[in-house]
């Protein structure tokens, strides 16, 4: 393959964080400043707009005159803040239905970054990997703990520091490099998956499987619980109201760390084990309006498809979108009958064509799994 099919890629490294109590002052600092900077970029825009009809963002240089505080944090931290307030803008503008409008930031959000680019100086980059932790302007040399090694023919490209709810830090560092693009895979019934969303299992696929869910994700649910109630009972604004306050958020840490393990270990699964898979663009929103009794959100099911399209995409295999209104859990897999007149709380049903018995959840996971390769056929030049 030429050099000219090379199409470039990243690879993002998150690895913890432990700054010194001066490093961590000065990351408060800029967590702080890019929070004002983005306020103001985002209130200037609108007033702007409202008089001229035209969409112009300032540079940050505007604003370190009236804040002289902006200039003792990293410019390029700054810069960043402008180049994603473009990018909120573009992705709105773009599709609005999938992107929001760009909103003010709070010190209640969930956590707080700020991204720091490579750009290479006559005296070299502005950002280095050591042996012994990153180099940073304005911070130094800050210690992490590389999992991983990155591989020779990798360059770095960005650092994105961020610091979480319950005070730890972390470093998301960006690699680039270029590769050939893999060799597209056929998809064929005989490797092609279907998987069916299910509030009890997690998903079905179309040859009746399910996952094991680990015990431990269910004790760390009931623990939470348990430390819920205990919050319930306390004076709020006490020290043990707020010791205990941030032991939940510890524990939604962990949870949401099991979560996401969990999901990599499916994704990699069945990624690694079928060339196609189809599932279907069922909005979890609606969803879970519409399933009362269960936290749909909270399974992680949207974060799995996302990781499962990226793994797929990776080793040139296709993932299948399927129509959210297909009739799957309706249609029989043997005859392809429509039965209209199925109960939404059905979990078994008798096809009344050709009687064949049905369960419900792995019926619909066969018939996406149809769906996806019948629409897959039908696009041009797919024989």
């Amino acid at each position: 393959m030429s050099t000219e099919t090379r199409k470039s890629r990243y690879t993002v490294l998150k690895v913890p964080a432990y700054p010194t109590p001066e490093q961590a002052q000065l990351m408060e600092k800029t967590f702080g400043c890019c929070r004002y900077l983005w306020n103001q970029m985002l209130s200037d825009v609108q007033e702007f707009y409202a008089a001229t009809d035209i969409h112009y963002i300032p540079t940050p240089a505007r604003y370190k005159k009236q804040a002289p505080f902006l200039k003792e944090v990293d410019s390029q931290a700054l810069c960043a803040v402008h180049q994603s307030l473009r990018k909120a803008y573009l992705d709105f503008f773009r599709n609005p239905k999938v992107f929001q409008y760009p909103k003010p930031k709070t010190k209640k959000a969930r956590k707080d970054s700020f991204t720091v680019y490579c750009r290479p100086y006559h005296t070299g980059p502005s950002l280095r990997l050591t042996d012994t932790g990153l180099q940073m302007p304005k911070l130094g040399l800050l210690q992490v703990r590389l999992y991983r090694k990155p591989l020779h023919w990798w360059s770095l490209r960005s650092v994105t520091i961020t610091r979480t709810k319950t005070g730890k830090y972390f470093c998301s560092i960006t690699f680039g490099y270029e590769a050939e693009p893999p060799e597209p895979v056929a998809p064929t019934p005989a490797r092609t998956v279907g998987l069916n969303y299910s509030m009890a299992r997690f998903y079905v696929d179309s040859n009746g499987h399910s996952p094991e869910l680990p015990p431990r994700m269910a004790a760390a649910r009931e623990k939470l619980a348990r430390m819920q109630r205990k919050l319930s009972r306390m004076q709020q604004g006490s020290k043990n109201y707020e010791a205990q306050l941030h032991k939940i958020r510890l524990q939604y840490e962990h949870i949401a760390n099991q979560r996401r393990d969990f999901a990599h270990q499916q994704s990699r699964r069945i990624a690694n084990a079928w060339d196609a898979v189809c599932v279907r663009g069922d909005d979890l929103n609606v969803m879970a309006q519409r399933l009362k009794g269960g936290n749909v959100p909270d399974s992680g099911f949207g974060m799995f498809r996302a990781f499962l399209r990226y793994k797929l995409e990776a080793q040139g295999k296709a993932y299948i979108d399927v129509d959210p209104y297909a009739p799957a859990a309706k249609t029989c897999h043997a005859c392809g009958h429509v039965n209209e007149n199925l109960p939404a709380r059905a979990r078994s049903w008798v096809c009344p064509h050709c009687g064949e018995e049905l369960l419900r959840e792995e019926n619909t996971a066969r018939n996406i799994r149809d769906f996806g390769l019948m629409a897959v056929t039908r696009q041009p030049g797919v024989a």
